[in-house]
């Protein structure tokens, strides 16, 4: 299924049905009255926040989302059928923007959330509801209210708890690979990532949702190589793992130009807590490693890990170091075996 992102749609709400003018008119009744019933309501659009979702691409063949209208009032004091709702149904996490792409509308951040995005237009009233002791026979009847129409972007940014980051070809997908059942393209060029992938480790017993970012560079927050497009999927992580390269000549200056992409994009992301690693240690001697680690620990001031997402070693240190900055409320591993073997299997049956 195709990644995508950022969509523009149309939504509009159902006008109300207008009032009807109506009289009773019944053998051996002289004086009926007026039974005109009101219109019945237009339909709403409400936008519903689905956990089995993770793109926006059924965006890309539907742009339209119009609600029926409500139907008209008729005699007998009959109200109008009221229009039928629409729900659309998005990605947990996805931004709802104003046209102008500034206006935060909603955030859609909760499994099962709901929200009414344009709401159906009133029926009017029937000339029934006019009927006073000074005018007792009113030949007027309301119009519908008109609904409400507008154009929203719809912005999905990923929810999880760790997002890694570093320059392209750091070795990030090969982690998630690992330490997750993800299965991200892996190859041994720049950009092999075009679209965040997302995996879920298990670290102490409690579920970690890992983000794979695709690789920055210098300029990135000005579009430059992904751009910017990207970079807003880490604004809901709780803290990085930031991978570098151990086999770049300058560690330090790798790690410098992805920290000052993060603070050009948004100072906040400068402000997560972090954990630095050197990956692809198997690819070197272990005296230049360990060299290589000490000059970085040096120039940040804290501590670096060593890695090789390949052999599969240091690889648990890191998650330990990064779990602890992970707050939310997360599902321990023994409730979820236990909620599965607890399921009920379904008799078979020949009619299956």
């Amino acid at each position: 299924m195709k990644f995508l992102d950022q969509a523009k749609i149309f939504v509009q709400s159902g006008d109300g049905g207008a009032g009807c003018v109506s009289f009773r008119r019944e053998k051996y009744i002289e004086f009926g009255g007026p039974n005109g019933g009101d219109g019945g309501k237009g339909g709403s659009v409400y936008v519903e926040a689905v956990a089995n979702l993770n793109t926006l691409i059924d965006f890309r063949y539907q742009q339209h989302f119009k609600a029926q209208k409500g139907r008209n009032g008729m005699g007998s004091d009959k109200t109008g059928p009221k229009g039928e709702d629409i729900i659309i149904k998005v990605p947990v996490g996805t931004e709802i923007l104003a046209e102008d792409q500034k206006t935060l509308i909603v955030d859609m951040v909760t499994p099962g959330q709901r929200f009414l995005l344009a709401k159906g237009g009133d029926g009017g009233r029937g000339n029934a509801q006019f009927k006073s002791s000074t005018n007792q026979a009113p030949r007027y009847a309301e119009p519908g209210w008109p609904g409400q129409e507008m154009w929203v972007w719809l912005r999905l940014k990923v929810i999880a708890d760790v997002g890694l980051i570093g320059m392209p070809n750091a070795g990030k997908s090969t982690f998630l690979s690992v330490v997750t059942s993800a299965r991200p393209k892996i190859a041994d060029y720049p950009f092999t990532t075009l679209h965040p992938n997302l995996g879920v480790a298990w670290v102490d017993g409690y579920e970690m949702v890992i983000a794979d970012i695709p690789g920055l560079i210098e300029g990135a927050h000005e579009g430059v190589g992904l751009g910017d497009r990207f970079l807003k999927h880490v604004e809901r992580c709780s803290a990085f793992l930031h991978l570098i390269d151990a086999t770049s000549e300058d560690v330090v200056k790798i790690y410098q130009d992805i920290r000052k992409e993060l603070d050009l994009y948004n100072p906040m992301l400068a402000q997560k807590p972090e954990v630095v690693v050197l990956n692809k240690s198997d690819a070197l001697p272990q005296e230049e490693v360990s060299e290589k680690q000490n000059i970085l620990e040096k120039a940040i001031g804290k501590k670096v890990f060593v890695m090789s997402a390949v052999a599969k070693k240091g690889i648990f240190d890191c998650l330990l170091a990064v779990n602890k900055y992970i707050t939310r409320d997360r599902k321990k591993k023994d409730e979820a075996e236990a909620f599965v073997a607890e399921e009920p299997s379904k008799p078979w049956s020949p009619l299956d």
